[in-house]
């Protein structure tokens, strides 16, 4: 059902959960910088990826983490692998899940795939831990 506003509720359910997982401040970035030219995508994203799949209850937002850090490692997504490993603190992902998830990228996709995902993971950690990350802000402007 579309509001007034031309939201539907597959978009309002789709940011909560966006928000949950990759945090405000990020989210609030991404719609900041959103422009006629790509709100559509910023749209899709916000029902599809996050209203449709990370919504969805079949997977915890744990297991989800997991699964897209591995596929984007695998995929050679790398803004994207960072965004994703800061967003652990708010899914629950451990770093002993990124690092097993991370050994199967190094088997089924390739060792080089995994020793650069290692090593983003691994910065953005040490972030994180010593409360310097930034949380990415120059390369977020331009990701989900």
């Amino acid at each position: 059902m579309t509001d007034k506003t031309g939201e539907t509720d597959r978009y309002r359910q789709g940011l909560t959960t966006r928000r949950e997982v990759l945090g405000e401040a990020h989210v609030d970035r991404a719609l900041a910088n959103e422009t006629e030219f790509d709100k559509p995508f910023q749209t899709f994203i916000t029902e599809g990826a996050w209203g449709s799949l990370w919504s969805r209850p079949g997977l915890s937002k744990r297991e989800r983490s997991i699964v897209t850090i591995a596929l984007l490692a695998a995929g050679g997504h790398y803004d994207e692998v960072a965004m994703h490993v800061r967003a652990t603190a708010r899914t629950g992902a451990t770093k002993t899940d990124i690092c097993e998830a991370l050994m199967h990228v190094a088997v089924y996709a390739g060792v080089p795939a995994a020793n650069h995902a290692f090593k983003i993971a691994k910065s953005v950690y040490s972030e994180m831990e010593a409360g310097t990350d930034t949380g990415g802000d120059a390369d977020e402007k331009r990701t989900a």
